[in-house]
């Protein structure tokens, strides 16, 4: 093996073990908060749990899944995401469609795409967007959530940038066969897009999921507020209402009743992810290149 084979192989390892080395960083705080929302309230109070439960408990789980507000901010949080990823993906096919054509085809282009890029590089700010928001007569309905931020100039890009890889001669043929241009976006394009969609989809799901300002400025009723905006209020302030004796205080205490709510929280991503997985690097590499 020459120098420049060995000097590949060592590179790769380092490479290698660096990545495991940032992986297990990245795993440990959550194995972690695991550990902490399985243990006694007194395990956790006294510093004793560290990357394994102490006294083992699923009390702070019974606890969560039997608080009623808990159970509607998830509920909100699932509404907001299907709603949210079927508005962002098919919005962002029709705007992505007719930019992917050449200004011989489309003569505005060149307009819409530098408004897009503007949109990129300044903002209106909290103000005007709430504003919007309130003069829409959007306050605390799920759509305040949904609408706002339901058309991503990234996942246009690599939408666009997809469209424009794929052949010549699919659309030439399609319209030689007497197809319109709805009919090659929904028959022909959206079929072949698939991993495209699924790398959007992936970023519109996480975006969604995880947002929880907008949830604070939006609703007004603690009872509209998505998962993660619950989440954050009770980590900021916990809510013990619910431990009405010495017997439940014994059993669960805030921080095992936090480190549980962040787990369940975290768990539909994580469930979700490895499914996705598979088209998220072949979708991000091929909506990145023009063709």
């Amino acid at each position: 093996m020459g120098a420049g084979g060995a000097s590949r192989n060592v590179s790769t390892v380092v490479i290698s073990v660096f990545l495991l080395v940032l992986g297990i960083l990245c795993v440990l705080p959550i194995i972690h908060i695991l550990a902490f929302s399985l243990s006694s309230p007194a395990a956790a109070g006294t510093g004793k749990v560290g990357l394994w439960p102490v006294d083992f408990s699923w009390d702070a789980y019974t606890y969560i899944l039997d608080e009623p507000k808990f159970g509607r901010s998830l509920a909100v949080s699932v509404r907001r995401v299907l709603l949210g990823l079927s508005i962002s993906c098919f919005l962002t096919l029709l705007t992505a469609y007719p930019l992917s054509k050449e200004s011989a085809k489309f003569r505005p282009r060149t307009f819409y795409v530098w408004f897009l890029v503007v949109t990129m590089l300044f903002s209106g700010g909290l103000v005007p967007t709430y504003m919007i928001v309130r003069t829409y007569g959007l306050l605390d309905t799920i759509w305040a959530l949904v609408l706002p931020g339901a058309l991503q100039v990234f996942n246009i890009t690599l939408m666009l940038n997809f469209f424009r890889g794929l052949p010549k001669e699919l659309e030439d043929s399609a319209f030689v066969d007497g197809a319109d241009h709805w009919t090659l976006l929904f028959r022909i394009y959206l079929p072949l897009s698939l991993p495209s969609l699924a790398t959007i989809g992936l970023f519109t799901l996480v975006y969604h999921w995880n947002s929880w300002f907008d949830g604070l400025i939006y609703m007004n009723k603690p009872e509209h507020y998505p998962l993660q905006t619950y989440l954050q209020t009770i980590v900021v302030k916990p809510d013990m209402s619910k431990v009405t004796s010495f017997t439940e205080l014994l059993n669960v205490s805030p921080r095992t009743v936090k480190t549980a709510q962040i787990i369940v929280g975290m768990l539909p991503v994580i469930i979700v992810y490895p499914f996705l997985q598979r088209f998220f690097v072949k979708g991000l590499v091929l909506g990145s290149v023009k063709g």
